[in-house]
């Protein structure tokens, strides 16, 4: 359930709020996120040869009625496992897919580092593989920039687009910005989500993550963001030190489709210790009668 609505900044329209307080990631959510490839709470894991790299994904199939597949895009250095439990939160009423994007987690590297684009179109690949389409694609982070340049793109294989915490704000658009930005995020997040970073990060290799830290800080992801036709909602913590209020407030005026959401007590990894929030937002912002009779342009794309 949501909170009353809340007056935003100009051009962003309105901001909603979810409920008061972040979930709490414990030693359950820390077991589910790290059993891949063993099932665990209804997902389980699979892999496809997509354009030449082994590509795993972690899946729940959802309810068999015809619902919008949600696809959860991870952020930068990570992977899957960190996504898990908004993953299990989503199950119940939408199929779910966490692909691990080229390189991280289970799948395969591809011969260089990829920057979104590159990432973007290895994912309409492997929508394509999947014969998914369109989606709602939610990306996090560095999967922002994933997600916009999917929807920016590939207009035809996306319906709806969340873009959570998403970078990179060119306030701080150089390494050292996000690295210190991220340092006081660590003091805001769980202790418990540091087994998933540890094991994302060795998994990916420190050359992956500084090449694709690179990639983001050079990525000019106002274009893919005004390009945007679906429908889209911006989503951040309140408590998030990389996503900073003018620069939500600037992604939400950007995407001509914005409806922004804002999680109170949550810092930048929302869809970790806040996955019921998130979820709740996002299945109330999938029920808009837009999305809900497929009236999306997908042909309009510019």
């Amino acid at each position: 359930m949501t909170a009353p609505s809340v007056p935003a900044p100009r051009g962003t329209g309105r901001v909603r709020t979810t409920g008061p307080a972040p979930d709490r990631f414990g030693w359950t959510q820390l077991r589910v996120a790290l059993a891949a490839p063993r099932p665990a709470a209804g997902l389980t894991s699979e892999w496809r040869l997509v354009n030449g790299i082994r590509t795993h994904c972690r899946r729940s199939p959802g309810p068999a009625d015809g619902r919008l597949p949600v696809l959860l895009v991870h952020g930068l250095a990570v992977s899957h496992r960190y996504l898990t439990p908004l993953a299990t939160a989503l199950a119940p009423m939408h199929p779910v897919y966490v692909p691990d994007l080229p390189g991280f987690g289970l799948s395969g590297p591809p011969p260089r580092p990829y920057d979104a684009v590159r990432h973007a179109a290895h994912l309409a690949a492997w929508l394509a593989a999947y014969d998914l389409g369109p989606v709602c694609v939610f990306g996090h982070s560095f999967g922002a920039e994933v997600a916009a340049a999917l929807a920016a793109r590939h207009p035809d294989r996306v319906r709806a687009v969340v873009l959570a915490g998403p970078t990179s704000d060119p306030a701080a658009r150089s390494g050292w910005g996000q690295v210190r930005r991220w340092l006081v995020d660590t003091t805001r997040e769980g202790a418990l989500q540091l087994p998933v970073l540890l094991r994302d990060v060795r998994d990916a290799g420190p050359h992956r993550v500084y090449a694709t830290l690179t990639h983001s800080v050079r990525n000019p992801v106002e274009t893919d963001l005004a390009r945007i036709i679906a429908p889209t909602l911006v989503l951040a913590g309140a408590r998030d030190p990389i996503v900073p209020p003018a620069w939500r407030e600037t992604v939400a005026r950007l995407v001509p489709t914005a409806e922004p959401v804002t999680v109170p007590g949550a810092a930048h990894n929302v869809a970790t210790t806040a996955p019921a929030r998130v979820a709740d937002a996002v299945r109330a912002f999938l029920t808009r009668p837009d999305l809900l009779d497929g009236q999306v342009d997908t042909h309009a794309h510019r």
